[in-house]
């Protein structure tokens, strides 16, 4: 079979259609039995019959007459079982069921495209294979997935990115105490796998970009450093791209790590798609990253919780691996979810970068509109993109011509050479602001979620809108319509030139705060912290006004959400940096996971400063 045919196989889904087709007894798990569960209710409700004695009267026509007497004494029992009260009325044999009672049972039954997903909610059977041990269609679904991605090695994640940070971590720290180096604005997945490691980590600061104040990943001088500082390190976990859709050229971090013989592992949760069309940023896979995390269904076509690691190099134990994966994963995992993730390999394997065509052409629809909205600004990356190559060569994989081109008009010299750190922008991420000053990017969100657009994130400054491969241009022309109107609704049609708006940003910067930002102040990376499932003693413990609580170790994780990434971990001493961002997010709207009061005008500290 040669590769093109292969490619447009989607070997998983497939097996999913034989079973729905086989229309086979099920004798085993799941208990809705194909949506029987429900079907049962849905025919006699429709032709006003009791459920239980239209099931029997379904088995007696399918049996035939072999079994008719013992049906009929089925019929019977169930039927002296079945007798409810109506209005003090029974009822019994051959009487309809009332109207009252006929709607309860349609409203048991869920929308028939739910219904027919269930026809193929299988378990580990007869040709559909265990993704445990996988033989057959999960292997092969798996092997061509490596093959879409760019992969050594591709695993099926039903749990999320976070079940593949889980098992990267778990399979890293090999011993207790374990020294990991880790991006400190992670996931709080990634903090929960070293808890359950029992590791040290080491947090790297992420470099920040002057221009917007957003925190992007760790410079390459930065974990030179800390490798040095800690050569018994087991690997490096970085995140790229950022939630805004930002990043850089991670090929230059893998060569470190790679010299001082530690995996790179990397959370590309939000760049799936990245590397598959020339307009994308280049993908951490072909950066050198050893260990890569995609969120499948964020920005590909798979369902919620699809998600894949992918797996290059000898620097990870992939027996141990497997195990971890066994660990974290469910031993009943979700089919409809990984053919999910099946379908969305092969449609970007057969239609290739014109996967993008559709999503990309929102995208500029949207951005071509919003230039004519001078109030609401756009982010991208002060320098260009991706760097020239010399000429008469090939750009490389991920650099856009146009991209290359951009740049931000009226930034200052000084934002200019420093911006290294931020050359790659998502172009499916339009992250906006309001350039007059009115609305925070809590504000504009909730403005435009009752214009009827659901961005995907906000902070106290940035909106980020999301597009994808499923996006339209109609989408992208609502949006403009909420955008206008909220901008005629303020007031606000004439704002400060770019220039001005630029120099501003950069000004403000400094007192910027965001949820995606966990920064320390003037260190470029931590003393190791240690992390452990052993509970904080209530005993131990008090509590104290917010304001009051630097310079006190915090006794509960501080977590703005979206995204989850942790502020503070418990045990951390508070900095009056880090009380003042909390205290600005607090007023700001934002919501907090992880800490007793919600509503954190206290925190949970410990007794002993």
């Amino acid at each position: 079979m040669n590769h093109k045919i292969k490619s447009s196989r989607a070997p998983l889904y497939e097996a999913l259609l034989a079973y729905r087709d086989s229309k086979q007894r099920s004798f085993h798990v799941p208990g809705h039995k194909n949506g029987q569960a429900y079907r049962h209710l849905l025919k006699p409700a429709e032709a006003g019959q009791s459920p239980v004695k239209d099931i029997v009267n379904e088995e007696l026509r399918h049996n035939g007459d072999i079994q008719s007497e013992a049906g009929r004494n089925v019929n019977r029992r169930i039927e002296q079982l079945s007798l409810v009260e109506n209005d003090g009325d029974a009822i019994g044999n051959g009487e309809r069921l009332s109207d009252e009672a006929t709607h309860s049972q349609t409203g048991l039954v869920p929308d028939r495209s739910f219904l027919e997903m269930m026809e193929m909610d299988v378990t580990e059977i007869t040709g559909t294979d265990d993704l445990h041990h996988p033989e057959g269609v999960i292997q092969e679904a798996q092997e061509l997935a490596a093959d879409c991605f760019g992969a050594e090695e591709s695993f099926f994640l039903v749990g999320g990115s976070t079940a593949g940070n889980l098992s990267l971590l778990l399979t890293v720290c090999d011993e207790p105490n374990s020294i990991v180096l880790v991006q400190r604005n992670v996931h709080k997945s990634v903090i929960h796998g070293l808890m359950l490691a029992g590791a040290r980590a080491v947090f790297l600061e992420p470099w920040v970009d002057p221009a917007s104040g957003l925190a992007v990943m760790p410079s390459v001088e930065t974990v030179q450093a800390a490798v040095q500082s800690y050569p018994e390190a087991k690997g490096v976990l970085v995140t790229l791209p950022n939630y805004y859709g930002m990043g850089a050229d991670m090929t230059p971090i893998a060569e470190v790590c790679h010299v001082a013989g530690m995996p790179l592992l990397v959370d590309e949760a939000h760049g799936a798609h990245y590397g598959q069309h020339p307009e994308l940023p280049v993908s951490a896979l072909s950066c050198g990253a050893d260990g890569v995390v995609q969120s499948t269904h964020k920005m590909l076509s798979a369902f919620t919780m699809g998600a894949m690691l992918h797996i290059q190099g000898p620097r990870l134990n992939r027996s141990l691996l497997r195990q971890r994966l066994s660990m974290v994963q469910s031993s009943s995992p979700s089919y409809p979810v990984m053919a999910s993730l099946d379908l969305a390999r092969r449609l970007l394997h057969v239609q290739g970068a014109d996967t993008f065509t559709a999503g990309l052409a929102a995208v500029n629809a949207f951005k071509r509109g919003l230039a004519e909205l001078p109030r609401f600004q756009l982010l991208q990356p002060a320098q260009p993109l991706q760097p020239e190559p010399p000429a008469g060569t090939a750009k490389p994989a991920g650099m856009p011509v146009s991209a290359a081109q951009q740049t931000r008009e009226g930034l200052p010299a000084a934002a200019m050479t420093s911006a290294a750190g931020y050359t790659a922008q998502d172009p499916f991420k339009a992250v906006i602001y309001d350039g007059a000053g009115v609305l925070s990017g809590y504000g504009l969100q909730q403005q435009l979620e009752a214009c009827g657009c659901v961005p995907e994130m906000s902070d106290e400054r940035y909106v980020v809108l999301l597009f994808s491969l499923g996006s339209t241009v109609q989408d992208a022309q609502h949006l403009l319509q909420a955008l206008h109107h909220i901008s005629s609704a303020n007031g606000h049609e004439q704002v400060q030139s770019n220039a001005e708006t630029s120099h501003q940003l950069v000004k403000d910067s400094a007192h910027y705060i965001s949820t995606w930002n966990n920064l320390q102040e003037n260190t470029g990376y931590s003393e190791p912290i240690s992390f452990t499932l052993q509970p904080i003693v209530e005993t131990d413990t008090i509590y104290v006004p917010i304001e009051e609580s630097a310079g006190c170790r915090s006794a509960e994780m501080v977590t703005p959400y979206p995204p989850g990434i942790p502020l503070v971990y418990p045990g951390e001493r508070l900095s009056p940096t880090m009380v003042e961002r909390i205290q600005l997010l607090r007023n700001e709207g934002a919501k907090f996971h992880g800490v007793s009061d919600a509503s954190l005008q206290v925190l949970k500290v410990m007794k002993d400063r």
